[in-house]
């Protein structure tokens, strides 16, 4: 009889450089490489075809790396607790190897059920960390330091071989169409994949990145000076501790450059240095409280906002078409490129949370759909973050009109994304409503008053943070999820210790 297989379940996890738990189970004999493509997962709405669309590219890409090595990657269709059970009993299962994953809510009950399984089955699942985030944390004491430690350790190499398990192993990858997803056109969306995912790093810490600190503010430079590495580490075709280890590896080269640029280099790469470490602190948020994806943070906040959005603002706002340019510009590039820098998502979820007055769940659950690098732990926070739920963030109520005038004064960019306003004068192209004709455009006037709409939304929000109860729960938000000292990877600031909410960070958003 054959032996009982160990299997490595990949999920955001696919490569096989710096992957722990492959060269964990290859210590203890044969292993069979599984992908379980669950279509209950991709029925989920927070899910969409571009995603789907990176995520194969970066399969196929891994299927050939890991045929290379002898055994190519097994890929399988259905639930999890099915698909395991299926191969318990053709096979027997030895160990159950993986990384630790922070997902959505359906996957944390999907885990919870593949662990009952395996407890009842007696097969022991053996879980790696993937990133700094830190399962069961009992304090945020300490994490930077921990981060900071898990970073430095060393990068597990790729194998060199792995042992053929004998066995008709199915491979083929579905399709988006197999998979039932709605068309989701996406022309300039990154191409999956590792060697992508290292050619864009590479392209970043030697070429890309010099101004990185001081352009990845504005769509009109992001887009080039961005690292656009965020897909990459929410698929794991890359690791956070190769991007650790690489940083650290430039700025240490950069201390010893005479080049005339490398101080800018050096700020940028701090800058850089600080969003990875930022990265796990949004995911930790969620890792710690999973009802966040649903729940507001703060309890006071519910009730504020419709139970259900506005489905013609909610639609207006999607398509790019509010009659605020700077908006539309930056909704419409995201529909292109499943991307857009952090600055511009804030703006677009704190426009649809105030000036619109849309419940951020729908919202949030929109826009998780247009990101190609969705990361539902860093998504959900950072939605409540700009729609005020927290409780102890400060309230940032963007200003569509002058983000326009701060980020992209000449309208270059909203004349590339929204073509009906390409002969608008450029003083009136971020408001075109005052130029005398614009009855004549084909474009839509303003859906809100903006300053009326902000108005609103600030007096509403600060009638519930001088609630008596407010100050507690707030005082309780603060000690389990706000960020503490910061370690030798980020930015190196003096800070008090004593915890504090993170109070205008929106850079988790952008890598």
């Amino acid at each position: 009889m054959s032996s009982p297989l160990n299997i490595v379940w990949f999920k955001h996890d696919l490569r096989i450089v710096d992957h722990r738990p492959l060269a964990l189970a290859l210590e203890t004999g044969p292993v069979l490489p599984l992908y379980i493509v669950e279509p209950q997962l991709w029925a989920q709405p927070d899910v969409s075809g571009r995603q789907w669309a990176f995520a194969s590219e970066s399969l196929h890409e891994l299927q050939k790396a890991l045929a290379a090595l002898g055994q190519p990657l097994c890929v399988m269709v259905g639930g999890a607790v099915q698909i395991l059970s299926q191969l318990h009993e053709g096979r027997g299962i030895a160990t159950l190897w993986s990384h630790e994953e922070t997902g959505n809510g359906w996957t944390y009950a999907r885990d919870l059920a593949v662990a009952a399984w395996a407890r009842q089955a007696r097969i022991p699942w053996r879980e790696e960390r993937q990133f700094g985030v830190i399962r069961r944390l009992k304090s945020r004491n300490g994490w930077a330091e921990a981060w900071d430690r898990e970073m430095a350790s060393p990068i597990t190499p790729a194998p060199t071989h792995l042992t053929p398990i004998q066995g008709d192993w199915p491979i083929r990858i579905p399709s988006t169409v197999d998979l039932g997803l709605e068309p989701d056109p996406c022309p300039h969306r990154q191409p999956g994949g590792r060697a992508a995912g290292l050619g864009t790093l590479d392209s970043f810490l030697n070429a890309r990145g010099r101004d990185y600190r001081f352009q990845m503010s504005s769509p009109v430079t992001a887009f080039e000076a961005g690292s656009r590495l965020s897909p990459h580490l929410t698929w794991g075709t890359v690791s956070m501790r190769e991007l650790a280890q690489a940083s650290a590896a430039k700025m240490q080269a950069l201390q010893r450059s005479k080049d005339p640029d490398a101080q800018r280099w050096q700020t940028s790469i701090r800058s850089f240095s600080g969003r990875q470490h930022w990265h796990c602190h949004f995911i930790q948020k969620l890792e710690d409280e999973p009802r966040i994806e649903f729940e507001n943070l703060h309890p006071a906040y519910d009730g504020l906002r419709p139970a259900t959005a506005d489905p013609d603002r909610l639609a207006a706002w999607s398509e790019g078409k509010t009659g605020f340019p700077f908006i539309d510009a930056c909704m419409r590039a995201l529909n292109q490129h499943g991307w857009i820098n952090f600055r511009m998502r804030a703006m677009l979820m704190s426009f649809a949370s105030y000036h619109l007055w849309l419940p951020w769940q729908d919202s949030g659950l929109l826009l998780a759909r247009k990101f190609v690098d969705y990361e539902p732990g860093i998504h959900w926070p950072q939605v409540q973050m700009q729609s005020g739920t927290t409780g102890i963030n400060t309230m940032r109520i963007y200003n569509p009109v002058k983000q326009g005038l701060d980020q992209d004064p000449t309208g270059r960019f909203v004349r590339s994304f929204v073509p009906e306003l390409d002969s608008l004068p450029d003083p009136f192209i971020h408001e075109p409503w005052l130029w005398p004709q614009a009855q004549a455009l084909p474009y839509p006037p303003p859906i809100v008053d903006n300053i009326g709409a902000a108005k609103f939304a600030r007096e509403a929000l600060y009638a519930i943070r001088k609630g008596a109860d407010h100050r507690q729960a707030a005082h309780e938000i603060v000690a389990k999820h706000a960020s503490r000292k910061a370690g030798p990877f980020v930015t190196r600031r003096k800070q008090k210790a004593k915890p504090r909410p993170a109070a205008n960070k929106q850079l988790a958003f952008d890598f």
